[in-house]
């Protein structure tokens, strides 16, 4: 039986992978993911999680180790944020082609320059291409739940890929909220042993990770995009069997009072409940208007987002990180690839906003103006539109 707690939502993170029974953390302190390693560090000490910490010497270390550890068999978890993810980089692309399901955890930070250890998303945009399945979560308990999830989802033998979930730094990590906390029974009974699709096992040696010519490399990389792209159903499936386990319901798209609005907020994050709360105001002012909130970043869900979203005429798409050069945001820019990948598809008005980088707040007001000027992007008056919402002004 579920038991309600207050907890920092880092330590909530942290306490669902020791409800898990991870082998192995590998980690290294950044800013404001720091808490939740800290206490895993503290549960291992403790002896409340039977698994190996290891305290490395950098973030690129700390996913060596990972990839190591999961190649062993061991089920694997790290934590980062910001520079840390950067400074992975390398090490993440691999991941994915060696089938190794590593859970990780991201809170969300600004990448410099300038320094800034505050909330956007320019980290996990940065990599948003490499393979890794991506998770955001809104609040406290999907933070703790998607976490749970997520060794279910990369584990199962169909995706064997690791996954990433997004909590926003500080705006959530940093926040005390009430969770349900699973009893350890519940969730050792629902998250099956970790049975290693590919295995580095002495008995048996085999090698991977071999050299990739160029008469094999564009077949790895297609090969583990099919299984990226297939592992949708399997992440709905742990979603649905997880809702009969726990009784909390998840979904890949989630919708607020968007079924009969005209114009719909497209968000990720936490900033969702602003929005959410933006949107009963403005309903009340007789504004038809909606959320639509992205709970699964890669791969992206491109049905459910159009079931979601499919008969609004405005879609106002809010991004946390500016994709330099180009004049939409990476949420933008895929939601409009989306309707024009297929030319049969009714296409509905879609203005881009950036928003709360570097930590900025978002206001309840932010979201109001932002449905006013999107209202005056029509289809008469249909050129391109990119608004970079807080810039201080002269």
């Amino acid at each position: 039986m579920a038991k309600p707690v207050g907890l920092e939502v880092s330590l909530a993170v942290a306490e669902a992978v020791r409800l898990c029974d991870a082998d192995v953390v590998a980690a290294y302190p950044i800013t404001p993911q720091t808490h939740i390693v800290e206490h895993l560090s503290d549960l291992v000490a403790n002896g409340e999680l039977d698994a190996e910490y290891i305290p490395v010497e950098s973030e690129q270390s700390a996913m060596s180790s990972c990839l190591g550890s999961s190649a062993a068999g061991a089920r694997t978890f790290t934590a980062t944020s910001s520079q840390g993810l950067a400074l992975m980089n390398e090490m993440l692309f691999i991941a994915p082609v060696l089938r190794t399901p590593i859970v990780m955890a991201i809170a969300n930070r600004a990448l410099s320059a300038p320094i800034n250890i505050w909330n956007d998303h320019s980290d996990i945009m940065s990599v948003r291409d490499v393979g890794w399945l991506a998770l955001f979560a809104e609040n406290g308990q999907e933070a703790l739940d998607l976490t749970i999830l997520s060794f279910r989802i990369a584990e199962d033998r169909r995706v064997s890929l690791p996954v990433t979930i997004n909590i926003d730094g500080f705006t959530l990590s940093h926040f005390i909220e009430p969770v349900l906390l699973p009893e350890l029974e519940e969730v050792r009974k629902w998250l099956p042993p970790f049975d290693p699709l590919v295995k580095l096992d002495v008995a048996n040696p085999i090698s991977i990770g071999l050299l990739g010519t160029p008469e094999s490399y564009t077949e790895a990389r297609k090969i583990t995009d099919d299984i990226l792209l297939g592992s949708l159903p399997v992440v709905k499936e742990a979603f649905g069997e997880f809702r009969e386990a726990f009784g909390r319901e998840y979904k890949v798209v989630e919708s607020y009072r968007a079924d009969d609005a005209e114009s719909i907020l497209v968000t990720m994050g936490s900033i969702s409940e602003t929005a959410m709360t933006a949107v009963d105001e403005l309903r009340e002012d007789g504004e038809s208007v909606g959320v639509a909130r992205i709970r699964l970043w890669r791969p992206f869900p491109v049905e459910d987002f159009k079931k979601a979203v499919g008969h609004a005429k405005n879609l106002i798409v809010i991004d946390r990180h500016i994709s330099m050069g180009v004049p939409d945001g990476p949420v933008a820019l895929e939601v409009k690839s989306l309707f024009y990948h297929d030319p049969c598809d009714k296409k509905p008005v879609i203005t881009n906003f950036v928003l709360g980088l570097g930590g900025r707040d978002v206001t309840r007001d932010d979201f109001k103006h932002i449905v006013k000027k999107a209202r005056e992007h029509t289809r008469e008056n249909c050129q391109t539109r990119f608004e970079l919402v807080g810039v201080w002004e002269e």
